[in-house]
């Protein structure tokens, strides 16, 4: 075993007449650094999206939401206590709202806005992750107040302290004489940035009275946000919800509401195979190809070893030592190189994005020991069974062979 041991350490070695044999040695292990630095990034990241998305999303929309075929849910109240009877244990919390699409006003500008109604305890667990400007404690002072996404408020112009005025139909339909929108006027108290555009632009959140005031529906709401102790739960959660509310209800899970966010995720991670197969054949090619320059170099070693009376066994074991020397030092120096990259990142967010097209404006990193572990094992696997063959091929040289190469 120590024999072994040393006459790999000893091949590694470069003599004065082998730099060429070191230089391949360095490169090799350069190969496996950047193979393994890159999959481990790559998951990382694709990690990070998953993750990141997943929270700011169920920020603003939950776990599961239930809407109503009719616009609104009436007797709430009731009707919640039903719920989380369904759920029981699981069920985190569960947040009545009301919302509606309305037009927002400041001036002359004037915009789109799904307005939404919580009650300010909840509104402060939506935004809680959020960057604030100002305040997001809703009050029930005159005027009402209101939060905007930062980017919502820079096209209407409008900060902390602005009020804003804001019209919604009635019962859905065009305004008429006998129909007219109810006009109301808000004070900006706070703004938040998720930085997901599409949420920044497009909501707005007032108190839940203040909404369905606004909105004409009494003290009714148009929906449920419910968030569970187990994010693993929701798929069958959603089932048991959907099968025993009846009409006018409708269940939906966060994967439902924002498949096409989720799908996007899917298909980058599809990515992860095509790389691992770029990786795992450079691996392959270096490994095979630095050991096969070690034999031809070291033939004349081989010959004298096997002289002496040494095994093909022993043979075999020696450049299979050379190659997991080799394939420990590539992939420890690429879990550093990784390490680093995701750490800088985190830290300095060196790679920004642009928000309305990645939902995020800077590339998120996800820090998992299992992510190095795993990469790490699979490519110690990979270049131990790149190295069988050229080791095998060193324990068949002949003796005679090896004294005439030399």
């Amino acid at each position: 075993m120590y024999l072994t041991f040393f006459l790999s350490l000893r091949f590694l070695e470069s003599r004065k007449n082998s730099n060429f044999i070191s230089i391949i040695s360095t490169i090799t292990i350069g190969g496996i650094s950047l193979g393994v630095a890159a999959l481990i990034i790559t998951v990382s990241i694709l990690s990070g999206f998953e993750n990141t998305l997943s929270k700011k999303l169920i920020n603003f929309d939950s776990h599961i939401k239930i809407v109503s075929y009719a616009d609104i849910l009436p007797d709430y109240q009731n009707e919640q206590t039903k719920v989380e009877k369904l759920i029981g244990n699981s069920i985190n919390q569960i947040v009545p709202y009301a919302s509606k699409l309305s037009i927002i006003s400041s001036g002359k500008i004037k915009e789109g806005v799904n307005i939404k109604g919580v009650p300010s305890a909840s509104l402060i667990n939506y935004l809680k992750n959020n960057s604030i400007t100002g305040s997001i404690l809703l009050t029930k002072s005159a005027p009402p107040s209101i939060a905007l996404g930062k980017k919502l408020a820079n096209k209407l112009l409008v900060k902390p302290g602005d009020q804003i005025t804001i019209f919604s139909l009635k019962d859905d339909r065009l305004p008429s004489q006998e129909n007219l929108p109810t006009i109301k006027r808000f004070k900006v108290i706070g703004l938040f940035e998720s930085g997901m555009s599409e949420f920044d632009d497009l909501f707005a959140y007032i108190n839940l009275e203040d909404a369905q005031s606004l909105f004409s529906i009494g003290n009714n709401i148009t929906g449920y946000d419910i968030t569970l102790a187990n994010p693993s739960a929701i798929d069958s959660i959603t089932k048991v919800l959907a099968n025993n509310l009846k009409y006018p209800y409708s269940v939906h899970s966060i994967y439902e509401i924002h498949k096409n966010i989720f799908t996007w995720i899917g298909l980058q991670k599809q990515l992860i195979p095509v790389v691992l197969f770029l990786i795992t054949f450079v691996a392959i090619f270096n490994i095979v190809g630095t050991l096969l320059l070690v034999i031809i170099e070291k033939t004349n070693e081989i010959g004298i070893l096997k002289t002496l009376g040494s095994r093909n066994k022993l043979i075999v074991s020696i450049f299979m030592y050379y190659g997991l020397f080799i394939s420990v030092i590539g992939i420890f120096i690429g879990n550093f190189l990784a390490l680093t990259f995701i750490l800088l990142q985190k830290e300095f967010n060196i790679i920004s994005l642009p928000s309305s097209v990645y939902f995020v404006n800077s590339v998120p990193v996800d820090i998992s020991i299992v992510n190095f572990v795993s990469v790490s094992a699979l490519a110690l696997l990979l270049c131990l069974i790149a190295s069988m063959l050229p080791s095998y091929i060193a324990s068949r040289i002949s003796p005679v062979t090896s004294l005439r190469f030399s």
